[in-house]
Formats: structure tokens, sequence, C-alpha cells
């Protein structure tokens, strides 16, 4: 997992997917209307998602085994859970067409304060459960950028 601010955040040396995602972000619109845009193809695409953050409790850990996800922040905040997959217990099979598995809630996890400017960049043994409320709800405006690996 990398998590960092998006400005001034050098990526040289990570894959070129990567790199287009943040680019991507980079030029971002915040009012671009949610749905999915093309980056390239389907090898990098952007989800663009505006929500509610909720209690944790309501969330589930999630990971991804095709993509990795670079999310990204662009209004409102919110906390990001973070517990590495190999401490995870499945509860549902993992669904090959939408490349997610679903978690039990771990004993123990780290939490990631996302603000806007703020991305977190997700490998396979990342598990996440985003979207949680940071001190109470938030409007949030996100982009998750996939990157087929």
């Amino acid at each position: 997992m990398i998590f960092d601010s998006l400005d001034g955040f050098d990526d040289s040396g990570l894959p070129q997917g990567v790199r287009e995602a943040l680019r991507f972000l980079h030029g971002f619109d915040s009012a671009t209307p949610d749905g999915r845009y093309p980056v390239r193809g389907d090898e990098v695409f952007a989800l663009v998602q505006t929500y509610e953050t909720g209690p944790s409790t309501e969330k589930r850990f999630e990971s991804h085994r095709t993509h990795l996800d670079v999310q990204y922040v662009a209004a409102g905040e919110e906390r990001i859970l973070h517990a590495p997959v190999r401490t995870l217990t499945p509860f549902e099979p993992y669904d090959p067409e939408l490349d997610i598995v679903f978690y039990e809630e771990p004993k123990y996890s780290s939490s990631l304060l996302v603000r806007p400017g703020d991305f977190a960049i997700l490998l396979p043994g990342d598990g996440h459960k985003p979207g949680c409320m940071a001190g109470g709800r938030h409007r949030v405006k996100k982009v998750v950028v996939k990157v087929r690996i």
C-alpha cells in the first residue's frame, strides 16, 4: 500500500498503469458525473462515485486479485481501514466477474484518514474497508482507478 497526497507525489519508478491512473487524477474535474471512465480501455479505468460515509460496522473488508485500486478523495473525507489479506478470513467466495472477495471482520486493522487530494494505492494483498466515517458522516466524491496487474 502507498498512501500520500497527489500534490507533489513523485510517481517515477511506478508501473505504467499506476502512472496513467495518477495522471488521470491530476486532471480530474470534481464536477465529473458518477460513472465509469476509460483511461486505457479495460486495463486502466476510473469509477467516479458520490456517497455518504457510514459507520465501519456497516462496511465490509474487501480485496481484489486482477486489479489494484488507486482510491482518491476529491471532496469530503473518509477512513479506509486496512488489514493484510493473509490475516483475513473470506466470508464470501471470490467473484471473478467483479474481481472482489469479502472478508470477516478481523481482530485488528489500521486506519487511514483520507482527505481531499489524498490517495491510497491498494494492492491485492491489501484488505481494505472504504467509506467509513471520519468523526461523522461526510459526503464524499471519490475516484477509484482500477489498474489491471
